[in-house]
């Protein structure tokens, strides 16, 4: 069993019991379930957009711990006022250490940045509570998804005005997974099976993504110069962690990249 297969095995253990302690219907009494989302796809597509999609990630699975003394909605805030474009905070509590109470602190800190729930989706449970704890996308990541129920959880997010981001890791995820319910095709450059990152993958596949999904490109970028690069060949959005995590203060490396921005032409 792989660590994917792991974490999708632990998480439906936690839906199960999430389900038990609140029912579907008790979530969308939850006062941000009626709220308006922000859209991470509108904010990236602006001209003067940063593209920049910051996240707060305490560890990971491949990482351990990268950064546990900070707070989310000092971290959150920080990004935001940095020139964030949107924001990405992780819920899953058991591989990554996040939990609910990040989503909704940051949302609170935030009332106007998108938000991004980056977890394991597998579940319409957990966009409805996504939205009940005030996220504004979803994530869904091909290698843990049939194409079918992509299509039915994409359909059912944005039933409930959430956009959706589809995460692939290669041509084959990306083939059979793109469908109408989707806003934006994020590529992560990590390879699920050996860890190693590289950017070549999102250039490899940028010109297979029809235009009419907002470009991501996740994991791996920390300079100016990656950024440049993959602008260039079309992408509009930049999913980024644990170069920010990493540092002591995550809103000031996120200045900094904002900084040399601006010395480069996109």
């Amino acid at each position: 069993m792989n660590i994917l297969e792991k974490i999708v095995l632990h998480k439906r253990k936690e839906i199960s019991q999430a389900k038990a302690n609140i029912a579907a219907r008790e979530l969308e009494l939850f006062p941000a379930f009626s709220r308006t989302g922000n859209s991470l796809s509108g904010q990236l597509r602006k001209e003067n957009s940063t593209g920049i999609i910051a996240e707060f990630k305490r560890k990971s699975p491949s990482k351990g711990t990268i950064n546990d003394r900070v707070q989310v909605e000092e971290v959150t805030l920080a990004y935001a006022q940095a020139g964030a474009a949107g924001l990405s905070v992780l819920t899953d509590e058991e591989f990554f250490g996040g939990d609910a109470d990040d989503l909704k602190l940051a949302r609170k800190s935030n009332p106007q940045t998108p938000i991004l729930r980056k977890d394991f989706i597998v579940d319409e449970y957990q966009i409805l509570e996504a939205k009940a704890w005030g996220a504004d996308v979803i994530l869904l990541i091909a290698a843990c998804l049939s194409p079918e129920e992509i299509k039915h959880l994409g359909q059912f997010a944005q039933s409930l005005n959430l956009e959706v981001l589809l995460e692939v890791h290669d041509q084959e995820e990306l083939e059979r997974s793109l469908n109408p319910y989707l806003n934006l095709v994020g590529v992560n450059n990590r390879d699920l099976k050996t860890f190693q990152v590289s950017v070549d993958t999102s250039l490899q596949l940028v010109e297979q993504i029809p235009n009419e999904f907002v470009k991501v490109s996740e994991s791996g970028l920390s300079s100016v110069e990656t950024i440049h690069q993959l602008y260039a060949a079309g992408y509009r959005g930049f999913l980024i962690g644990e170069n920010f995590m990493k540092t002591p203060v995550p809103g000031n490396a996120l200045a900094d990249l904002v900084g040399g921005l601006q010395y480069v032409t996109l």
